[in-house]
């Protein structure tokens, strides 16, 4: 069985002297011969690809900014998630070290305490502490819920 063809055949002039011609020219003569088998298909994929744009564009006009917002968005999104990618590991060390500096100070007494332990040092009153170390705990597991998130 061999399939139904209606061929039509046109010409193309493309005149190397005027910059968009010889373009065409250059793209056509630089194109990958394993995707486009021939100058007709290539061109057949790049009117369609135009001409579809073009028709959205009439149909839709706020389209073209809605993509550029789109890829924008996408491109903050990025940057803000390697930031926290970046930043979380050090602010748990931080929480960490909070967290141990009590722990320090009781094995090593407070004369041998280091200088960056001592500033972090809390109050002694009880009660504050108990109340540092639950919104300590919270914030923690806030931070930790948030990285599994990714």
């Amino acid at each position: 069985m061999r399939k139904e063809r209606k061929i039509i055949n046109t010409n193309i002039r493309l005149n190397l002297c005027d910059e968009q011609d010889r373009q065409a020219w250059e793209y056509l003569q630089t194109m990958d011969r394993q995707k486009y088998k021939s100058y007709t298909r290539a061109v057949v994929v790049a009117l369609n690809d135009y001409f579809s744009r073009i028709y959205r564009n009439e149909a839709d006009p706020y389209l073209e900014t809605r993509e550029k917002e789109d890829a924008f968005l996408e491109r903050v999104e990025t940057a803000i998630r390697d930031g926290v990618k970046e930043s979380v590991p050090m602010a748990m060390a931080k929480n960490l070290l909070e967290m141990l500096v009590p722990f320090v100070k009781e094995s090593v007494g407070d004369n041998n305490l280091p200088n960056m332990a001592m500033t972090m040092e809390k109050p002694d009153n009880e009660a504050t502490d108990n109340t540092l170390d639950w919104e300590q705990e919270a914030d923690m597991d806030a931070a930790l819920d948030f990285a599994d998130s990714f």
